[in-house]
């Protein structure tokens, strides 16, 4: 396996709106924190949409859907938090992340979407998409629960007793 700390990669994950739940906020820092050690990290949140409960479903999808291409560079690799993505093992996905670090990208980035999920030129520009689980969470709760798994699959990579197989 290769050594991913040769590679000049960023993790990046954006989520649409805050969160004011603490136990949230919380879990994101703990494992940001930890991931620091092994790989250039960062979670950025984009604003919720201002008058949004004015807005249909569709139109909400549109709107975020510019803000998320807005922090995008054109040699990013974009990979969605999707309910109809690729499901993996935390194994298969330390796997993936190495995978994509061999790749010499310089910013992968994970995108948590807001509730009604992605517009179609968000889908357009996506290099693929996993999901978490089957089931569904809110959007809240995924991002502790995915800054948890990357910190997991570097936690593998590294052959360290987090993981426990």
């Amino acid at each position: 396996m290769a050594n991913y700390k040769t590679f000049l990669v960023k993790i990046v994950v954006l989520a649409i709106g805050k969160t004011d739940e603490s136990w949230v906020q919380e879990g994101i820092f703990k494992y940001s924190k930890r991931l620091k050690h092994y790989i250039p990290f960062e979670f950025m949140i984009i604003p919720d949409l201002k008058n949004r409960k004015n807005l249909s479903e569709s139109q909400q999808k549109e709107q975020e859907g510019k803000l998320i291409l807005k922090q995008l560079h054109n040699t990013d690799t974009l990979i969605l938090l999707d309910e109809k993505g690729k499901e993996f093992s935390s194994n298969s996905f330390s796997n993936f992340l190495q995978q994509k670090m061999n790749e010499g990208i310089k910013r992968l980035v994970f995108v948590i979407g807001g509730p009604y999920g992605f517009s179609n030129e968000v889908y357009n520009k996506t290099n693929s998409k996993i999901a978490l689980s089957r089931m569904t969470f809110s959007h809240q709760m995924i991002r502790p629960f995915f800054a948890e798994q990357v910190y997991r699959a570097f936690s593998i990579l590294n052959n360290e007793p987090y993981h426990h197989q």
